[in-house]
């Protein structure tokens, strides 16, 4: 099992930063990565970054430029630096680890974290 503890969510007005943490324990391959989803509601829960651990990265089209993501290998955590915020990106952004089980990252395992709210003010 993996055990994944978020921090830095809240509110902020529009135009304004916050940044995420999320600390990994547990059983975690030397194969994965580590990333960020969020959820507002009434929609499905989408990928906003994700970074694996030779620090490739990928972003949703809707954050490039404005968030990033980062992970200290040594302490098993990821961040999500997000800047010049917009009222859509209001939701819940959970801290998610995939596990893989082979070389092609087609067979996995996801876990999740308790996720934490991010609101932005207009």
């Amino acid at each position: 099992q993996v055990q994944l503890v978020e921090s830095g969510g809240g509110l902020v007005q529009a135009g304004g930063s916050l940044r995420l943490s999320c600390v990994a324990s547990g059983n975690i391959f030397r194969r994965h990565a580590m990333g960020w989803y969020r959820q507002a509601p009434g929609k499905q829960r989408d990928l906003v970054a994700r970074i694996d651990t030779d620090s490739t990265t990928n972003y949703a089209d809707s954050v490039k430029g404005r968030f990033t993501i980062s992970r200290d290998n040594a302490k098993n955590t990821v961040y999500l630096q997000m800047n010049s915020l917009k009222p859509d990106d209001t939701a819940v952004y959970y801290c998610n680890l995939r596990n893989y089980y082979n070389n092609l990252r087609n067979y996995y395992n996801d876990y999740w974290g308790q996720g934490t709210q991010v609101t932005i003010s207009s």
